[in-house]
């Protein structure tokens, strides 16, 4: 009998440019990618917050993952936004292009140097060697901090009392 799940020791990974970086992230953490689509910007948002979208009726806050990391941006004809769930909220974040999901096995991931881990901080989950390529895995759910979160919260609710 075939098995359908894939074996815990294996990674499936989303994988992605800021700038000339790679970077990836567990399918997991992923609910969609889309293209670059018009964002409605917001007064008062912190630099890397570069607005809201309406994905199919919902408003989702989107955010500038080169802007968060502190990576220069470089746009392209193929940005996209990825589609994550942060503490129970949808939120888009601009990515420079995804390049492809990748699988491998959880053994390639090296945890980051001691001083790399410091000034990264928690959103460093790893460095994966797949051939001569450096992957830089993030956890996109520790990208932003609670005060971020609570920040990409405020529209949402900001919109709701004027509207109720």
């Amino acid at each position: 009998m075939a098995e359908t799940l894939s074996a815990p020791e294996e990674l499936q990974l989303v994988v992605f440019r800021l700038a000339k970086e790679e970077f990836a992230v567990e399918v997991g953490q992923v609910q969609e990618i889309i293209p670059l689509q018009d964002i409605t910007r917001l007064p008062r948002a912190p630099h890397f917050i570069k607005g809201i979208l309406n994905l199919r009726g919902k408003i989702l806050p989107v955010i500038d993952l080169t802007e968060r990391l502190g990576v220069p941006p470089t746009p392209t004809d193929s940005q996209r936004i990825v589609i994550t769930n942060l503490e129970d909220q949808q939120v888009g974040m601009i990515v420079d292009s995804v390049t492809e999901v990748l699988r491998l096995p959880a053994g390639a991931v090296e945890p980051p140097p001691p001083m790399i881990a410091e000034v990264s901080g928690a959103y460093l989950r790893g460095v994966a060697r797949p051939g001569d390529r450096m992957l830089i895995l993030i956890d996109l759910s520790k990208v932003l901090s609670t005060e971020d979160v609570e920040a990409l919260a405020a529209p949402e609710t900001a919109s709701q009392s004027a509207n109720g």
